[in-house]
């Protein structure tokens, strides 16, 4: 198996909810997506999907116990005040603000909002893993 991940699947309870949600954070579906069923999102070589959370226990075969799974997600930004923004338009979107953009005990800064669905998002400057012209981090 190749160190990479492809695709993260969320799961959501209403789809048309989750996908409002990333649109009003400027997010846009790619033309695969389901209406009504699974929406998908290029975010530059993964995917992110969403899907209905209990199709989604039933295929991966887990019981979903409805909390938190131990999953955070994150975006790497450039600069503090576009983590500042993100974390305000969230808000503006729905989301719950966890962690408002702070300095960090490993030299960066970042926040973390929840979406509507209880994921959550760690937006952040890493000074250690300068972004590439993709937005990429670089980890050498």
């Amino acid at each position: 198996m190749q160190q990479r991940v492809t695709l993260v699947t969320l799961g959501v309870a209403d789809l048309d909810r989750a996908v409002a949600f990333y649109r009003a954070l400027g997010w846009r579906e790619h033309r695969s997506s389901v209406a009504g069923e699974v929406a998908f999102f290029d975010t530059g070589g993964q995917v992110l999907a969403l899907w209905g959370r209990a199709e989604l226990a039933a295929d991966s075969g887990v019981e979903d116990g409805g909390g938190w799974g131990g999953v955070t997600l994150a975006h790497n930004v450039d600069d503090v005040a576009e983590v500042d923004a993100i974390l305000a338009d969230a808000e503006a979107a729905g989301a719950r603000l966890a962690r408002t953009g702070a300095e960090t005990p490993w030299g960066g800064y970042s926040g973390v909002f929840v979406d509507p669905d209880g994921h959550p998002w760690e937006i952040a400057v890493n000074p250690g893993w300068p972004l590439d012209e993709q937005g990429r981090p670089d980890l050498d």
